[in-house]
């Protein structure tokens, strides 16, 4: 039997304000906490000071992309999962090769699917773990 969803804690990096406030909602909805902020470099201080399960990033973002943030918090929490959103192929082949371990969610997508993708990230922690 898995751990209720409500235990889980995300931290959401999304430089634009619509897409962030949307994912929140959606994510919330589903049960998840959700921290979010709107770069890379606002994300650091919160891995510093809480633990999260999952890192969900946008890969471009200004001041630093997804995949520094990603490396960094390799570093600070290493047993954060981390997953990527973009808009863009080619960056999202550098994240498979950067981030072998990360999931990555191309856009456009739908609600549904990033909240599957995200329960199946935790499904596939849990079942590690047995």
């Amino acid at each position: 039997m898995s751990e209720p969803v409500h235990y889980r804690r995300i931290l959401l990096a999304e430089d634009e304000e619509a897409m962030r406030t949307y994912l929140t909602r959606a994510l919330e909805k589903a049960g998840y906490a959700v921290d979010s902020v709107d770069c890379g470099t606002a994300a650091l201080p919160l891995l510093e000071k809480a633990e999260y399960d999952l890192l969900l990033s946008d890969i471009v973002m200004p001041e630093m992309d997804g995949i520094e943030l990603a490396q960094l918090c390799n570093e600070i929490s290493p047993d954060t999962k981390v997953m990527f959103i973009t808009g863009f192929a080619a960056v999202s082949l550098k994240a498979c090769t950067d981030q072998p371990q990360a999931k990555v969610l191309s856009k456009p997508f739908h609600l549904r699917d990033l909240v599957l993708e995200v329960d199946r990230v935790f499904a596939d922690q849990f079942e590690a773990r047995l």
